[in-house]
């Protein structure tokens, strides 16, 4: 299952962002279940990031999402954001080689 999550910050706290996401990302990565995890900034517009993360299935992300970790690191992104975000869960169907 892959899982895009795109979040608005406020400029002032974007190096706050940076550097708790810098500070836990392996222990995320090293979840229960998470096979990768990517960070990304809006080309466009700098104060917008995308995580980017692929998991084994939706228990194991749940079970994350239930973690200390993820609600301590939350409760701190929460506070930085400049607008609700927004939250994709995607599945592929259907691979397509050219």
């Amino acid at each position: 299952m892959i899982r895009i999550v795109k979040m608005n910050y406020k400029e002032e706290h974007i190096q706050d962002f940076l550097n708790l996401f810098e500070e836990r990302k392996l222990q995320i990565r090293n979840s229960k279940g998470c096979n990768y995890l990517e960070l990304w900034n809006d080309k466009d517009n700098q104060t917008i990031y995308y995580s980017y993360s692929i998991w084994d299935d939706v228990s194991d992300l749940n079970e994350y999402r239930h973690s200390e970790l993820f609600k301590d690191t939350w409760s701190k992104f929460k506070t930085w954001f400049q607008d609700k975000p927004q939250v994709f869960n995607i599945e592929k169907k259907k691979l397509y080689y050219e």
